[in-house]
Parts: C-alpha cells; structure tokens; sequence
C-alpha cells in the first residue's frame, strides 16, 4: 500500500506536467487567428493616408479594415499585386489627436489580423471658454482716450502740491531754533 504523501506527490506532479504541455500549445494556437498587419507609414500625422495589407487572409480570402479606434471607419480590402496579400487604404481624420491606434483586420476564414498605427501631431483643438475682446479698450493709458483739460489741471495741481509740500518739509528741517533742526 502507497503512502498518502507518495500519492499527493504523484498527482501534482502529473497535474504540474499536464498544465506544463497545455501551456506551451496554448500560444500557438493562440497565434493562429491573428495575423500579421503591416501598416505603411507606421507613423502618420492626421489627414495622411494609411495603406495596411496582410497575408492573414489566405490567397482567396478577404477582409474588412476596422479603423473606428481613431475615427476613421472601416474600410475593404482587396488582392494586391501579390497572390496571397490583401491590401487596403484609409484616411487619418484631420481632428484626430496624437497617440497610438489599434487598426484590426478581420479575414472570412476567422482570422485577424492586428497593427498599430502611430499618429503624430494635429489634434483636437476645442473652442476657449471665453470671447475674445473685438473693439478698442478703454485702460485710461494717457492720450489713449479723449484729453480732458479738467483732469489735465487737476493732475497738474496735485504735483505742484506735492512739490510746495515736500520743500515746507525740506525748509522746516533746516531752520535753526526748531526742534528737528538741533
């Protein structure tokens, strides 16, 4: 009769093994529905067309381009100058905004095939909160508005009081017999 540990110890063991191989298949059938998506230019800026072709979809297969991550829709592919390729075209909207896009093609026979697209520059531009100014402002800069003779004389006025005062101040200091003076 087995030990209880040796049992234990058979079991994982054959579990580990199993979970082991299941492992390692995994990935390649993973990678059997997903194609390879070649994207010409990787990196575009908004309004640039985009040409995408794939081999995904078999020598007789066809396709459907999604580009609805950056807003571009989907588009068809057709049979390139080579047999076994599929090629397709779109359009980077204008508004759209810097960063990187998932473009997916998806083939009759089940498979997809995935890229990313890499947009550089443009970008959404919202409107400011606020209206601009239109019309002249009035900051009361000298000159800028209509002279004014009364403000004129009343700013001059105010000057001559400081400069009168400012000598009293002066001559008061330097007058001998009073107490600052001493």
């Amino acid at each position: 009769m087995r030990s209880p540990a040796r049992l234990v110890t058979g079991t994982a063991t054959a579990v580990v093994t199993v979970i082991a191989l299941g492992l390692a298949a995994a990935p390649s059938a993973y990678a059997d529905n997903f194609g390879r998506l070649e994207i010409t230019p990787a990196t575009a800026p908004p309004g640039a067309t985009v040409t995408v072709n794939t081999t995904a979809c078999g020598p007789k297969g066809s396709g459907i381009g999604d580009a609805n991550s950056l807003d571009a829709g989907d588009f068809e592919l057709r049979h390139g100058t080579h047999k076994e390729v599929l090629v397709g075209q779109f359009r980077v909207p204008h508004d759209t905004r810097p960063g990187v896009y998932e473009i997916v093609v998806t083939c009759d026979n089940g498979k997809d095939a995935v890229g990313d697209l890499k947009v550089i520059g443009g970008g959404k531009h919202e409107k400011p909160d606020h209206q601009r100014p239109s019309g002249h402002v009035r900051t009361g800069v000298g000159g800028s508005v209509e002279p004014n003779s009364t403000q004129v004389a009343l700013g001059v006025g105010v000057i001559g009081l400081a400069a009168v005062g400012g000598l009293w101040l002066l001559r008061r200091r330097t007058e001998p017999g009073t107490e600052n003076g001493r």
